[in-house]
């Protein structure tokens, strides 16, 4: 793991953690189908702008049926199901879910990509993580009906994303990270448009909630999931999907100081475990210092490494 990997890990973390916290405040005007359109659209029109002034949208030829079973499985139906989850669920718990993505794909490599598989101190770093993520799902679940059926949904989202992760790395090989993510928007807002015109607002969103959507498109959906996307193609799903790990600690964060969702001894704890389970998941080692460069296994051209 390159410093360069590092940085952008940490600004999807980032941004993703505050995803939770603006699907949160965009509910209180806007459907669920219509969350999902917006910041699916906003996010292809920065991604999309971005391939375009690259030149990389020529790769898509061929591809474009691939693109939209990427789309609907790591896009449209984990969306979906974390923004209906959080109507019944706290915005950090949300992203505490998602947090087991790394776990369905360590699972899934077993079966079916052998380079994948995690051994050593990697797989010691996912149960660690697993253990960070158990520790903080059990200080936040109620276990109230509605709270566990909105938990297995969010939960689900993760298995999602896992096979998605893996679909990009065996599917869309030689894309650029950009075209991926801008095309696989492009193709979930088309989508889910009969969602948002079939549950239009009864009245205008208020202010709040058009800034919450406007960052949640631009940056939680474009910006975020290009660094996504450029991981998978240099690292691979299962480190790329480490993120998962990251985003809770700062989702927690926000929800804590800007929504007023509780943070006990327990969480915090809870989020040592995970950065800690993040790092041996990545490095695949203990602490050391990180490599100034590194060599990079993208097809991706050099102004898709995004900075």
């Amino acid at each position: 793991m390159t410093r360069r990997a590092w940085l952008m890990m940490g600004g999807a973390a980032a941004l993703w953690g505050a995803s939770y916290m603006f699907i949160k405040v965009a509910l209180h005007d806007v459907s669920e189908g219509g969350i999902v359109c917006i910041r699916t659209a906003l996010g292809a029109a920065v991604l999309l702008t971005l391939a375009v002034r690259w030149n990389a949208l020529g790769p898509l030829r061929g591809r474009m049926r691939w693109m939209v079973v990427i789309a609907l499985v790591q896009v449209v139906v984990p969306f979906l199901l974390i923004t209906f989850g959080e109507n019944d669920v706290a915005s950090s718990l949300a992203a505490i879910l998602v947090s087991s993505a790394p776990i369905f794909t360590a699972l899934l490599a077993i079966a079916f990509d052998r380079s994948e598989r995690s051994t050593g101190w990697a797989a010691i770093g996912i149960l660690v993580g697993m253990a960070g993520v158990m520790l903080l799902f059990g200080v936040d679940l109620s276990g109230n009906h509605k709270e566990l059926v909105g938990g297995a949904m969010v939960l689900l989202a993760g298995l999602c994303y896992a096979i998605g992760a893996m679909l990009i790395k065996h599917k869309a090989r030689g894309v650029p990270p950009v075209t991926v993510a801008g095309s696989t928007m492009a193709i979930s807002a088309l989508v889910t448009l009969p969602l948002f015109l079939a549950s239009l607002p009864s009245a205008v969103p208020s202010a709040k909630v058009i800034g919450s959507l406007l960052v949640l498109g631009a940056g939680g959906t474009g910006i975020a999931f290009l660094f996504f996307y450029t991981l998978i193609a240099e690292l691979g799903p299962a480190r790329a999907s480490v993120v998962a790990y990251i985003a809770p600690g700062f989702s927690v964060f926000y929800g804590a100081t800007l929504l007023g969702e509780r943070l006990t001894l327990a969480g915090i704890a809870g989020l040592l475990l995970i950065i800690a389970g993040s790092w041996l998941g990545a490095q695949g080692g203990l602490p050391r210092r990180l490599s100034r460069s590194g060599p990079s296994h993208s097809s991706a051209p050099e102004p898709a490494r995004a900075r």
